[in-house]
């Protein structure tokens, strides 16, 4: 395969652009997802430590099971989450479709070639396949969010409304510069 950038330059640089960005705002949310997954079973592994010891008798052993957390990926992490009672496997089958959604989105969906080949085309059908990805991503980071925040902020349901508009949010946040089709102008 030759240089992603060569001689000849974007063939739609506008385009392209506009759909990196998109990736790129994309990728932001599946890291963070990836994230807030491996805190969210940091703290279910230390309400289950604590649940069995007692922090006050070997807290040097909890801190280790904390650290060993942080190097654990996503498939991982999510299976571990299974086998807490407190998640439902309708939860876990969320969380591993935004799995998947999240390797496509980080792995594949701007491998698109040379930049000097990229048409138009190509970029609306990768769009299409980025907003895919999406769908499956965000009800996943959602879902996570509703949890750390009962947890972390509020320690009471949280707050409908964000749950509600989050989705639509994630929509307009990425995709407000949405790549347009060859010669049309933005609005």
């Amino acid at each position: 395969m030759p240089w992603s950038l060569d001689y000849l330059g974007p063939k739609e640089p506008e385009l392209i652009d506009e759909f990196l960005l998109a990736v790129g705002k994309a990728v932001y949310l599946a890291a963070a997802f990836e994230s807030k997954c491996g805190y969210l079973l940091e703290l279910a592994r230390l309400v289950h430590r604590l649940d069995v010891k007692p922090v006050d008798e070997d807290i040097s052993a909890t801190f280790e099971l904390l650290r060993a957390m942080r190097d654990k990926l996503l498939h991982g992490t999510i299976k571990e989450l299974a086998t807490f009672p407190a998640f439902t496997a309708d939860e876990i089958a969320i969380l591993d479709r935004a799995r998947e959604a999240r390797n496509v989105i980080v792995h594949a969906i701007a491998d698109l070639g040379p930049l000097s080949r990229i048409t138009a085309t190509a970029i609306a059908e990768a769009t299409a396949r980025l907003r895919l990805q999406l769908l499956a991503l965000v009800p996943a980071d959602n879902l996570v969010s509703k949890w750390l925040c009962e947890i972390d902020e509020w320690r009471e349901p949280a707050p409908r409304d964000i749950q509600e508009k989050y989705p639509h949010w994630v929509e307009l946040w990425v995709f407000r510069d949405e790549p347009r089709t060859a010669g049309e102008e933005t609005p």
